[in-house]
């Protein structure tokens, strides 16, 4: 089957490459321009089109792909489908319309959960204990499509966000070649998605990941599990910026009985916690300070001196 491809991040990789193992021509591969990365701006290419160029795939990278050249030039391809993993670009009615069997999605959710540009993050920010892959058909809305194929795993009590997308990248490719098979056979069925029980997962912001220490600590573990490696969850000590790398929530308190005050420090043996919403606490494993390397926290300890009445949140 001739098959143009559009993604962008590591999550279509193997979406990608199962098309090629499959033996279907991939005449074009699309994906975001190359972007500013790093401290140096030195302009970084996109996952799939590092793939896509080892592999000897046609690449394209429109700044606009409802551009009227860019339509133009995805009809001449004459693709009879088009496979869609994380682009990073709204498709327009003008291209769905083109190939013969429509635009695939491969969706990190069980849809209708989960719409929109980050799924695997907000899931596991909200504390989900099972997602899973979607293969959808594209029309004019925001991941509204019909439901073609599904399979949902279970979301571990530690996994980040790059460990769940590498579990569902290659179960999202497993998925999409068996949807095209049943496609070319006339066996697939289309469920259309319940509106009623729809929830979004909207583009990850910076703010995002600043911890609201009124939260439970259980809820700010889960948003760090979730917006790790981007935005991560970070706070202020003594007015300044400080990323927390790695904690874990506790339900109690410590030994000593205390008012709860969200923010407050407490050390314990060389240990470090941090009070949350809930009558709980968050242990603060692993931080950076601005400007700092990452380093643990009994060494945080030597080196800033925490007294016990210090706080993490407040703006100095």
């Amino acid at each position: 089957m001739r098959i143009v491809f559009l993604g962008t991040p590591e999550f279509a990789i193997p979406s990608l490459n199962s098309l090629v193992r499959a033996g279907h021509d991939v005449v074009g591969v699309f994906t975001q321009p190359d972007r500013p990365k790093g401290r140096g701006n030195r302009l970084s290419e996109s996952p799939v089109k590092i793939a896509a160029l080892e592999i000897g795939l046609p690449v394209h990278q429109p700044e606009r792909i409802r551009g009227p050249e860019i339509i133009d030039q995805l009809r001449s391809l004459d693709a009879e489908l088009m496979v869609v993993v994380g682009y990073g670009q709204i498709i327009p009615q003008t291209i769905i319309d083109l190939p013969r069997y429509g635009i695939l999605n491969v969706h990190a959710s069980l849809l209708p959960k989960y719409r929109g540009a980050a799924p695997i993050q907000w899931a596991i920010a909200n504390g989900e204990t099972e997602t899973g892959v979607t293969i959808m058909q594209i029309d004019a809305g925001l991941d509204t499509g019909d439901m073609l194929l599904k399979a949902a795993v279970s979301i571990g009590p530690d996994e980040t966000a790059p460990e769940l997308g590498a579990r569902l990248a290659p179960l999202g490719a497993q998925l999409l070649s068996q949807t095209i098979d049943e496609l070319q056979a006339g066996r697939i069925c289309c469920e259309k998605q319940n509106d009623a029980e729809a929830t979004y997962a909207p583009m990850l912001k910076k703010e995002d990941g600043r911890v609201d220490w009124h939260r439970s600590a259980t809820q700010i573990y889960n948003r760090l599990r979730g917006f790790t490696r981007w935005p991560g969850a970070y706070t202020s000590f003594r007015g300044q910026a400080l990323q927390i790398l790695e904690a874990k929530p506790l339900q109690k308190l410590g030994s000593s009985p205390r008012t709860s005050e969200p923010g407050l420090l407490r050390i314990e043996k060389r240990r470090l916690f941090a009070e949350c919403g809930g009558d709980s606490e968050l242990e603060l494993l692993e931080l950076q300070p601005a400007g700092k390397k990452r380093m643990r926290a009994d060494a945080f300890l030597n080196g800033y001196k925490v007294s016990e009445n210090e706080k993490v949140g407040e703006q100095n």
